[in-house]
């Protein structure tokens, strides 16, 4: 589903080029269920953003369902990202102005300008499969951090991803909530065959992925599959 070839991220710094990500070669298949590990400043949340259409490399290839989307520009690589693609991110990223519903709503009237009545059946689908339908009308300062990492993966869901980034999706999370949240996306990938690809330091997460790929200075540096 997922080809990177010969990879880099280079960002400018006054005269000197950093180079984040250095001819990065990495395949990832349907339905896997992946954490990107290593230490900080590993460039774990660059791949993320590259792969997941929110920057481009400066060198190489990266092909989603067959699609270069290196080639694309900024208004297809947006549809692009909006057609395929759903994020969960550490700080959960929920417009304090909108209700539950309403925030799960945004992305399809943004990007798939979608008929009120099929909007409303997938986002109360959505809200029971995340147990926050009781939930629905209130606003983001009123609910949990669990809570609102709940509303989180119901938006990133909502759009029927076919592959969904999960930037250190427990970290603003005690241990009760974390185990539930990864046990709800886990869940979510046996279901439907969501690809779910997380960038984290979180052992909770780690253990129960099917592969780890360890990143040290923008190179992979361990990839390994483990019993799911």
């Amino acid at each position: 589903m997922i080809v990177n070839q010969n990879v880099s991220k280079v960002y400018k710094m006054g005269e000197i080029d950093l180079r984040v990500i250095k001819n990065l070669n990495l395949t990832i298949e349907y339905g896997e269920f992946v954490a990107i590990v290593g230490p900080s400043g590993s460039g774990k949340s660059t791949v993320l953003n590259l792969i997941g259409c929110l920057d481009k490399p400066t060198e190489g290839k990266i092909f989603i369902d067959e699609t270069d989307i290196t080639k694309l520009d900024t208004t297809a690589l947006a549809n692009f990202r909006g057609e395929n693609i759903g994020f969960i991110f550490q700080s959960f990223n929920l417009i304090p102005v909108l209700s539950v519903y309403e925030n799960i709503e945004y992305p399809l009237i943004m990007i798939q300008n979608l008929p009120q009545d099929e909007r409303h059946k997938r986002i109360m689908k959505l809200l029971e499969d995340v147990d926050m339908l009781d939930q629905k009308e209130k606003f983001p300062d009123q609910l949990s951090g669990g809570q609102r990492q709940r509303v989180a993966i119901a938006r990133a869901l909502v759009t029927n991803p076919k592959i969904v980034f999960a930037d250190e999706p427990t970290a603003n999370l005690d241990t009760k909530t974390s185990n539930q949240i990864i046990t709800l996306m886990r869940n979510i990938q046996r279901e439907f065959n969501t690809t779910f690809i997380f960038a984290t330091h979180d052992e909770k997460i780690v253990n129960e992925v099917d592969r780890i790929i360890t990143l040290v200075d923008g190179e992979i540096v361990g990839d390994k599959k483990v019993a799911s």
